[in-house]
């Protein structure tokens, strides 16, 4: 069964200046998970060599043996969790990257997606460039490695002058770690500090894990670069308003993470709050689709005053659902990771609380789900606003004739779900919860081109055609 969820597809972690750099890295990736459960690799470097370590899979499937920890000694390190959106996964897409360059090795991790990775890797290939892997990360791994610049620092320089899209970058070299956020900061990154040690992550829970200092988050258009000598900070592109990724407050990052100084789980209970200021209803109880919709269902629950209550329950050991020939045994496959709370349903109307609806499968199983423990009600509220076009920044989400916001409207959704009533957070209520009390149409504060279709970058590779490639082949950040 395709995902009715939107997937970040990677998370980034690095330490410089620390004699456990790899064990740290493996303790932040593992804080890390949530944004990449496919696969997961380590490159270290130990004063003489680099050292890669790559694996399919969750990050303790691997990274939690000594045996392989040990296999990676140095006290510099670049780790990556990643997804891919292909169907395949596949070992040599796995980061971070490695390449032996003139000036000697580099390593890649890269968080995003670039909008114009395939022009760019079709003119590379005609030029004689030979890749290794489907990933559009390795797109700028040789332009770096083709800029005529002397240094590795303008030859990076030189290189991301020719990509379009959204990236946090991390990059390992013999004497320095690198952090580079796009200039809108479209995905998140941050620096941090352990003792003398510096450390990059995609999110500060990361940091916590390890009882590192969160110092500041890389600017967007900024490059970080760390060495012995300390931190400089450098800004090559004209400077613009950042634009972060909504999703990120709304779904991807932690609950613990803070991200432009927001703490992401009260972010998410106003949502929660708003959502009930907009679309209040009298019922008996609040439920949330766990874990996504918990904290929003909290602060829906406080807003309206209706109880909140647990009346699914998750199972957390549960990866993914198994697909079945027989149809009976496949519907099963839902309850392997939600149960409902059958003596808490029972005779109430219930208000579902969910942080989004993609397709739409998935919620009208949780439906179907809470129908069975007879509910007299079922009205479901959603604290995003209608998802009604794709991604090209680093999310996984499907085609816009599959996105059922995009195809149906509420009144039809209602009837497809099998609802008593649908509704959804406006984007003025998401701005009022984020703080914003406008958001100006020529210039919104976020990237929320889900819900708008205003999308902030040139998309190269859409505009010219290569979008079904795009979505074939190199989607793997």
């Amino acid at each position: 069964m395709l995902p009715d969820k939107l997937r970040e597809k990677c998370g980034v972690f690095g330490v410089f200046g620390h004699k456990d750099a790899a064990t740290l890295t493996a303790l932040g990736l593992h804080a890390l998970q949530h944004r990449g459960q496919e696969g997961a690799g380590i490159v270290s470097y130990d004063g003489k060599n680099f050292n890669t370590q790559l694996s399919l899979g969750l990050v303790s499937d691997h990274f939690t043996k000594t045996s392989v920890i040990n296999k990676l000694p140095g006290d510099s390190a670049l780790g990556h969790v990643r997804y891919s959106t292909t169907g395949k996964t596949l070992l040599k897409n796995v980061q971070p990257l490695f390449a032996d360059l003139i000036g000697g090795g580099i390593a890649l991790a890269h968080n995003g997606n670039l909008t114009n990775g395939i022009d760019l890797r079709n003119k590379l290939v005609k030029e004689g460039s030979i890749f290794q892997s489907t990933s559009d990360t390795e797109t700028f791994l040789h332009l770096i490695a083709l800029s005529k610049e002397k240094s590795i620092l303008k030859k990076i320089i030189d290189a991301l002058y020719d990509i379009k899209g959204a990236y946090s970058f991390g990059l390992l070299t013999k004497k320095k770690l690198i952090a580079i956020r796009d200039p809108l900061g479209i995905r998140p990154l941050v620096l941090g500090s352990l003792g003398d040690a510096k450390i990059i992550a995609s999110e500060t829970c990361a940091l916590d894990i390890i009882g590192a200092k969160f110092e500041r988050e890389v600017l967007n258009g900024e490059i970080v670069v760390i060495d012995n000598e300390g931190i400089k900070s450098y800004r090559p592109f004209n400077s613009i308003n950042i634009r972060p990724c909504i999703f990120e407050y709304i779904y991807f990052a932690r609950p613990d993470s803070v991200l432009g100084g927001v703490n992401v789980y009260e972010c998410r209970k106003e949502m929660g709050k708003y959502l009930a200021k907009e679309s209040s209803i009298k019922a008996d109880i609040v439920i949330p689709v766990p874990d996504s919709g918990v904290p929003a269902a909290l602060g829906y629950a406080e807003e309206s005053g209706v109880p909140f209550g647990l009346g699914i329950i998750r199972n957390h050991y549960v990866g993914r659902t198994f697909i079945e020939p027989i149809q009976k045994i496949r519907k099963l496959g839902i309850k392997l990771k939600h149960n409902p709370n059958k003596d808490l349903i029972k005779g109430k109307k219930v208000i579902l609380v969910d942080d989004s609806i993609v397709r739409g499968t998935t919620a009208i199983k949780i439906i179907e789900m809470i129908k069975e423990a007879k509910a007299s009600e079922i009205h479901m509220r959603i604290s995003s606003p209608p998802i009604k076009y794709p991604d090209y920044y680093g999310i996984d989400t499907p085609r816009k004739d599959e996105l059922i916001a995009s195809n149906l409207s509420i009144e039809k959704m209602v009837e497809k779900l099998g609802l008593n009533s649908l509704k959804f957070l406006s984007i003025k209520g998401l701005y009022n919860a984020m703080g914003h009390k406008n958001r100006d149409n020529n210039s919104p504060q976020y990237t929320d081109h889900c819900f708008t279709g205003e999308y902030p970058t040139e998309l190269v590779d859409r505009d010219s055609g290569n979008l079904t490639t795009q979505l074939s082949l190199l989607n793997d950040n």
